[in-house]
């Protein structure tokens, strides 16, 4: 939505849950509020490492106030151990830590299934110059080295996970590649350290169930909602917060 001035929107996380491209679909209540809750932690931790985003401020439960930007039109995937496609495409057994992390990239098109690309692809067809992929990768380096570190250190493993990143362009025409969209169990595979359960979107990928309970835990292990959680039989509890 619009935002309440020039250059800025409000971005509303919401309670839908989709899975291979939207051909899996389902509402769970309260999953938009722990999204936007643990997003908005996570951006502003980064934000402090030095790596800017788009995030501004929460404004509520569901809202964050975010710059806009121009997206650019490619999925970051950022690899540490084989899981989802990577294992079906290859034939690589789930769960194998790679011998070193990998980035990969998706053109943003539902109606194509977000198919991978190279690079050779995306400056051919200018969906990124050469200096912005650098940029990009740069920053994704960054924030796996970060993110990876935070969740070990509340006993979470994180497996894999996509990134999009945005053009802001300065008053004098300056442009400053930066993090958008979010991050957040959606975007996240995220194993518990000791017994590798699933914490993030395969709980609905795979029906496993459990899926707000799960982000729960991890927004709970993160330290930025109580324990015993927020939500009170499907319903948002006032008095947790």
């Amino acid at each position: 939505f619009e935002g309440p001035e020039a250059g800025t929107v409000i971005q509303y996380f919401k309670d839908d849950a989709t899975a291979y491209n939207k051909q899996k679909h389902a509402i769970l209540p309260g999953k938009g509020v722990l999204n936007n809750r643990i997003s908005a932690y996570i951006m502003t931790r980064l934000e402090n490492m030095g790596i800017p985003t788009h995030f501004l401020k929460s404004v509520n439960m569901r809202e964050q106030l975010v710059r806009e930007v121009e997206i650019i039109p490619l999925e970051v995937i950022v690899r540490n151990v084989a899981a989802g496609n990577l294992s079906k495409r290859l034939g690589i057994n789930e769960g194998t830590v790679l011998p070193r992390p990998i980035i990969e990239f998706s053109l943003k098109n539902d109606e194509l299934g977000d198919p991978l690309v190279t690079e050779d692809q995306i400056f051919a067809f200018g969906w990124a110059d050469p200096i912005e992929l650098e940029e990009v990768m740069s920053m994704s380096w960054r924030v796996n080295d970060f993110l990876s570190g935070l969740f070990a250190g509340i006993g979470l493993r994180l497996i894999v996970f996509k990134l999009e990143f945005g053009r802001l362009y300065g008053d004098m025409g300056e442009l400053y590649i930066i993090l958008a969209d979010e991050v957040s169990p959606d975007n996240c595979r995220l194993w518990d350290i000791k017994t590798d359960e699933k914490m993030d979107k395969d709980r609905f990928r795979q029906d496993l169930g459990g899926l707000v309970e799960a982000y729960e835990q991890v927004a709970e292990r993160l330290g930025i909602i109580p324990k015993g959680g927020i939500f009170k039989g499907g319903d948002f509890n006032e008095e947790a917060v």
